[in-house]
């Protein structure tokens, strides 16, 4: 052991599993092939990744760290006096009452408990004063102000120094870590929307640009390009996905609760490594407080701005820094592929070359991506929950090293107890069973935000500026957690309170889901609410499914509602104080707003049958009072749609009505079809025997008209012609005279056929008329049907707790 070897435990004797006088130290460029920590709940492996970071820091070596659970913020409870008075605000006044003592006398027997243990491994309250003094230690909570507030997307500078490289990669998972956080599922290589906002970042950092979310906004509306690989922008992603994705991004740009994301100390991790009085920096990045996206877009980023920040360091075969993740699990799985898995999988490939050692920590090792495992030099590993897990972690280990030798570890595995762990160092086959040395660090447990505000000011405040404000817990589904949030943050929180307030969220059903009403929500106002902090009340929110069905009126209609019952809520919640409202979940907020104060309800949130029976009574009142009015023409057999007006109807009425008439007049058609045709012939042989007769008749008239008139009296009177040729000429006179007769007949005879045409269409028209005056009527003849609803076709669901301010 050298003295810059870092002190973790001491070896136990494999036989009797006592402890013996050879201490557990690893060098620390044994990091540089990173470690890997596996152990179920219980095992001490929080305590062991506490330990190691203590040796780490103590040596001047910075970490920057990643705390998925609230337990590393435990390093900062460093107490070198080691008394009462330092442990007493952490202690669990819970336990407190369990063991019969007061927190007073809980603190002191802590305190004495710590000392002796500490004292067993020769660590006094000297060199927990130089660890705490030697190292600057922040508490960095993202999306929130509870913590030292972190900016995690307020300038998205492009990484300094980076090579092509680097910003290719930090721009994939930049995009990446974007579009989860924006609920898109995505894949660098298919996903059209990943691929143009990976493009705009690449292409903005490679000019030099310093980046942010509107430019980013800006830029997928309008690309600075043409094309995308060899097509079109407006092919590959069109116009219309385009705006939707820029919708999407805009969403996180105008939430309020977005702001907490934009402020703070920058993303630079050279800050977050190395304090600006030269001191190495422990820089815990909380995560329990935000969901599964919020924390894959955290993760990712950081990891991203760790790589290009690594490959601006000179080589070294010495630990430089040290990245931990105290749970893995997520980040890195075996099959799926979040945005966080391919930086960390550059790290365990990389880092080592530039001096930057990973540790993990994980309770299953399934959880973990083989290439992971693969890649890590040095394991500790604790009691296991499976003997799969078990076979997982020896199979890991033999790819590693083919020398391992697996009934060793697999007999070692098997017999582990608390705080004992099997080492498997570089280039060491055989297992070493050790036990973790005690933590300078109190072990509290997981540190909540509002606790947050107890820890020393440069700890959580914002870098250069005053001490950020605390929040309270955050959105979560109801529990007893939510009873037992902290005794002690309650303390810290100085506030007057009203004698019906509570600086903690009263205890809500276990299942039930909580939220706080969002300042943007369009509907508050309407019900005189609002998303501001301080005193809040509970109100309930759900959602009703309802199916309208009438067999008769081949009706299936489905209703969907959103509905709210205001504050404040009574103790027996009346259905009719429901309010219909349109809210979506944007509208509510998963953590509370700062500085909130909770107005203690006289309904009993804390019983799950209490929000049951709001939703059966609210179902009871739908069947007994809503109806769905349709309306009804029985003539027509026809039922108006669902939101059809009833002029709406009418008007459908009566076009069923010009249908109905149409095919009647169509058998009238036939009835009269035969008469038409027949009286429409005659008047077309009249016709054309009058047109014959006005050319007999003309032609006559034109050969008398030739002969010349009187010539019949003077040849007579002259007796120049015989009787005979006098005869012929008055014959032909006497012709014309009855053809002319004829003609008046034939002229007669139209007149009569076309009388009878008209006759037959005035008759056609008045039963046409009466046709349609019929039908007209009926179409007029509506009736109104009230359609209701059977229990079985409500479904009142997804009723969940929400907190807001009433308006003065």
């Amino acid at each position: 052991m050298t003295p810059s070897d870092l002190h973790l435990g001491a070896l136990l004797d494999p036989e009797s599993g006592e402890r013996t006088d050879r201490p557990l130290a690893l060098a620390p460029e044994s990091f540089t092939t990173h470690g890997v920590i596996v152990g179920m709940t219980g095992s001490g492996k929080t305590g062991l990744g506490i330990v190691l970071l203590e040796e780490v820091l103590a040596s001047g070596r910075p970490a920057l760290i990643l705390d998925p659970k609230g337990d590393l913020a435990n390093l900062a409870l460093l107490f070198p006096e080691l008394g009462a008075d330092d442990f007493e605000p952490w202690v669990d006044e819970a336990e407190a009452r369990r063991e019969g003592v007061t927190r007073r006398e809980l603190a002191a027997s802590t305190a004495a408990t710590w000392s002796k243990g500490l004292g067993s491994w020769g660590i006094d309250g000297e060199r927990i004063r130089a660890l705490r003094d030697g190292v600057s230690l922040r508490v960095y909570t993202p999306g929130s102000t509870a913590g030292a507030p972190l900016d995690l997307v307020g300038d998205l500078q492009p990484p300094a120094g980076a090579d092509a490289e680097t910003i290719r990669e930090a721009a994939e998972s930049l995009a990446s870590g974007l579009l989860t956080l924006a609920g898109i599922d995505s894949d660098p290589l298919t996903t059209p929307e990943h691929i143009l906002l990976a493009t705009l970042v690449e292409r903005g950092w490679t000019s030099g640009e310093t980046l942010s979310l509107e430019t980013l906004i800006g830029g997928i509306q309008s690309p600075p390009f043409r094309k995308l690989g060899v097509f079109e922008v407006d092919t590959f992603v069109p116009p219309a996905a385009r705006m939707k994705l820029a919708l999407r991004l805009n969403g996180l740009v105008a939430s309020p609760s977005f702001a907490a994301w934009r402020t703070g100390d920058p993303l630079d991790v050279q800050s977050l490594l190395w304090a600006p009085d030269g001191r190495p920096r422990a820089s815990v990045v909380q995560l329990a407080h935000l969901s599964e996206p919020e924390r894959i877009f955290v993760v990712t980023l950081l990891l991203s701005r760790a790589i290009s920040w690594m490959r601006a360091q000179p080589g070294t075969s010495d630990l430089r820094a040290m990245i931990y993740i105290d749970e893995l699990f997520g980040f890195a799985p075996p099959t799926a592929n979040p945005p966080s898995k391919t930086p960390l999988l550059t790290l365990f490939k990389q880092a080592r070359a530039h001096g930057l050692g990973l540790v993990v920590s994980t309770q299953n090792p399934v959880d973990m991506d083989y290439k992971l495992m693969s890649n890590a030099g040095t394991w500790m590993v604790g009691r296991l929950q499976t003997e799969r897990d078990k076979a997982r972690v020896i199979e890991a280990l033999r790819s590693a090293d083919g020398s391992v030798d697996v009934s060793a570890w697999d007999a070692r595995l098997g017999a582990l107890g608390k705080r004992q762990f099997v080492v498997k160092r570089t280039r060491s086959a055989q297992p070493e069973l050790f036990t973790t040395r005690w933590a300078m660090s109190y072990l509290r447990g997981p540190v909540t935000r509002a606790e947050l505000a107890a820890l020393p000011p440069e700890t959580i405040a914002a870098e250069g500026g005053g001490k950020a404000e605390p929040s309270t817990t955050g959105g979560r589904t109801g529990s007893t957690e939510s009873a037992a949030a902290t005794s002690t943050g309650a303390a810290e929180i100085g506030r007057s309170l009203a004698d019906d307030e509570s600086p903690l969220m009263p205890e809500i059903a276990d299942g039930v889901r909580v939220t706080w009403l969002d300042p943007a929500a369009p509907w508050a106002g309407k019900l005189g609410l609002s998303g501001r902090s301080g005193r809040l009340e509970a109100g309930l929110a759900g959602r009703v499914r309802m199916v309208f069905d009438e067999t008769r009126a081949d009706l299936r209609h489905e209703v969907e509602w959103e509905v709210v019952f205001p504050p404040p809520l009574e103790a027996l919640v009346r259905p009719e104080a429901m309010e219909a409202v349109d809210y979506d979940a944007r509208d509510f907020r998963p953590e509370a707003p700062a500085d909130a104060r909770y107005v203690l309800p006289q309904a009993p949130l804390d019983a799950k049958s209490f929000i049951n029976q709001v939703g059966r009574d609210l179902r009871d009142r739908l069947h007994a009072t809503l109806e769905l009015t349709l309306y009804h023409n029985p003539e027509l057999k026809l039922y108006s749609r669902v939101g059809e007006s009833k002029e709406q109807f009418q008007a459908r009425c009566l076009d069923a009505a010009e249908e109905r008439a149409d095919a009647e007049a169509s058998k009238l058609r036939a009835r009269f079809e035969a008469k038409i045709d027949t009286a429409e012939d005659q008047v077309d042989r009249a016709e054309a025997r009058l047109r014959e007769l006005d050319v007999d008749v003309s032609s006559r008239r034109q050969q008398e008209l030739v002969s010349g008139a009187g010539t019949l009296i003077g040849m007579f009177l002259g007796g120049r012609r015989s009787t005979r040729s006098l005869s012929s000429i008055a014959s032909r006179r006497s012709q014309t005279r009855r053809t002319e007769e004829r003609r008046r007949s034939a002229e007669d005879k139209l007149e009569a056929e076309r009388e009878d045409v008209e006759q037959l269409e005035a008759r056609l028209a008045e039963e046409l008329a009466g046709i349609w005056e019929k039908w007209k009527a009926a179409s007029d003849r509506i009736e109104i049907v009230e359609v209701g609803l059977e229990k079985n076709d409500i479904d009142v669901s997804d009723i969940e707790v929400f907190w807001a301010a009433r308006e003065e």
